[in-house]
């Protein structure tokens, strides 16, 4: 197609130039033949022969205009007189006739230029009038101009017309093979039929999956944004053609979309969507990024967490109940009735009492419950779990569950870190300051080395090995991006040997207290733990046992032996 168009302008404009050339030739022609004309009629003698003789093959009339053609190589020098008799001609049996063409223009005084066709055949001509000396029309001389000469001139111009030409076409016929390569491999030999089909099947596509795809181009200007992308990032059509700073402002988002923070499954937040993200780089410096939505299946992870929670609680506390049922079991068929009554008597007392000293600082059931769940599993480990002193968490929290998923996580880490160690313990600490919520988990396990305490919240990070099953290293940034979520923040300090702390800040985690509506702490409800009955039976029996005198870590009452197994 570029060849038949190169060759068809080539064509046209050789056409167009030859056009005017020939014009231009032809008018060339007969100016010179009107100036041979003019010439002749200029010299004097050849006026006074019209008057004073006869035309004759031999007369001075014809040798004067024969010699005149042969100097300026026309094709003829005709002189005649004003009744149109020729007294010149190159046929000399033509001398004494009437001219061929009419010359009443020339003897009206006047010069002409034509071509036109005559006994010679076709020539350019010129005419022009015979003055004698008092300036009176005597005559006219005619000149011709062999036309064939002129269509010589033309057709020897050809050549280097069409040599130029051909220069033309032949720079256009490789300007337009170097294009048409170049287009070639920029669109994969593929068909403009092709490439159509390919459009239309990528705007069906891209706006019918549900990951969002954002294109980028090498200066960072939105290519291509498809409606998932718009949905997830807040944006509209018209961000097409922006730059990516621009529509989304500064952030992380932006950061991961742009190549400044790099990686695979990066995990941002815009808005209150967890978003998944992937960069490509393409071949023209662009990029493309494809996002996919991860809030619902963050929150089904946390809700994971929390069962995985109370089931290790419960498989514990059914490992317990098992080993006690058994004893108890001994001590009846023993028939060491009063034994058995003590024994389930300080059993009960002790559950009470971890239930008591929780939920009198913890007023969240989520989180109590949680803390006495955890202490279960702590104790089937060999690992003491204690209450910090300073704790005290009212029931005014906006996310009770994104803190459960926190805690647990830091205490399962604080268990795997304590197992084995000696003196093995946990010191779990949870305080309010205003509306900020401050987690502090201290364990006597061995310690975060000072260069891995960025480390350590990476993705795939763990000191443990990895099992046949999963991926280890998602606990801690799992933490990280929930305290980060609510604006918060975590850090680790301590140093190899002297166990870890891991601390939690997470502003705005509380709600305005409601002060006609909030319960005193000695109103809560204690939540169902497993083995015991309802809240509302644990709490009247606790406090029953304090008017009987057995209040858990009191002085031992009637019915209850001292005990060493309260949580401190």
């Amino acid at each position: 197609m570029q060849l038949a168009i190169i060759t068809g302008v080539t064509v046209l404009v050789t056409g167009l130039f030859l056009a005017p050339l020939s014009a231009q030739l032809d008018d060339q022609a007969m100016r010179r033949a009107l100036a041979i004309a003019q010439s002749t009629a200029a010299q004097p003698q050849i006026a006074t022969s019209l008057l004073t003789t006869a035309p004759r093959p031999d007369g001075a009339v014809q040798a004067a205009a024969e010699r005149i053609r042969r100097s300026t190589g026309a094709e003829y020098v005709v002189i005649m007189d004003k009744q149109g008799v020729r007294w010149s001609h190159t046929d000399t049996s033509r001398i004494g006739e009437v001219v061929s063409t009419d010359p009443s223009t020339a003897l009206a005084g006047r010069s002409v230029m034509e071509i036109d066709s005559g006994t010679l055949g076709r020539s350019a001509r010129g005419k022009v009038p015979l003055l004698d000396g008092s300036e009176r029309v005597v005559g006219a001389v005619s000149v011709g101009i062999a036309y064939d000469s002129v269509r010589a001139r033309l057709l020897a111009a050809i050549p280097g017309l069409l040599a130029y030409a051909g220069g033309a076409l032949a720079v256009g016929a490789l300007a337009a093979y170097l294009i048409s390569r170049r287009l070639q491999r920029q669109t994969h030999d593929l068909a403009f039929s092709d490439i159509s089909a390919l459009l239309t099947e990528r705007e069906a596509m891209l706006h019918s999956i549900r990951e969002g795809v954002v294109a980028l181009d090498r200066t960072g200007r939105i290519r291509l944004l498809n409606d998932e992308a718009q949905r997830l990032l807040g944006l509209g059509p018209d961000a097409a053609g922006r730059r990516l700073d621009e529509a989304l402002g500064d952030g992380r988002t932006t950061d991961v979309l742009t190549g400044r923070v790099v990686g695979d499954d990066l995990v941002t937040v815009r808005g209150n969507r967890v978003l998944l993200a992937n960069r490509v780089p393409t071949d023209d410096g662009g990029a493309v990024a494809t996002l996919r939505d991860r809030t619902e299946l963050e929150y089904l992870g946390r809700e994971l967490d929390s069962t995985h929670g109370l089931i290790d609680a419960l498989r514990a506390q059914d490992h317990e109940h098992a080993n006690r049922l058994h004893t108890l079991l001994g001590l009846l068929e023993l028939e060491m009735h009063e034994e058995a009554v003590e024994f389930v008597t300080e059993v009960v007392g002790v559950h009470r009492a971890t239930a008591e000293q929780v939920t009198e600082k913890v007023h969240d059931p989520l989180l109590a419950s949680l803390l006495v769940g955890k202490a279960t599993v702590a104790a089937e480990r060999g690992v003491a779990l204690r209450i910090a002193p300073g704790t005290l968490l009212p029931d005014r929290l906006v996310d009770p569950r994104g803190l459960v998923t926190v805690l647990g996580n830091l205490v399962d880490n604080a268990l795997d870190a304590a197992a084995g160690s000696d003196g093995a313990r946990i010191e779990v600490e949870l305080r309010a300051e205003d509306r900020t919520v401050v987690l502090r988990v201290r364990d006597s396990g061995p310690g975060v080395p000072a260069g891995d305490h960025e480390s350590i919240f990476m993705e795939g990070w763990s000191t443990k090995e990895l099992p046949a099953h999963g991926k280890r290293g998602l606990g801690l940034p799992l933490v990280r991006r929930l305290a980060e979520r609510q604006g918060g923040s975590v850090s680790v300090t301590g140093f190899p040997g002297d166990g870890a702390v891991f601390t939690v800040v997470l502003p705005e985690a509380l709600g305005e207290p409601d002060r006609l509506s909030a319960p005193s702490p000695g109103e809560r409800e204690v939540p169902d733990l497993p083995g015991q009955g309802g809240p509302g039976d644990l709490s009247a029996r606790s406090r029953a046992d304090r008017a009987g005198g057995n209040a858990p870590g009191g002085p031992p009452g009637p019915g209850r032996p001292a005990t060493s197994g309260d949580l401190p």
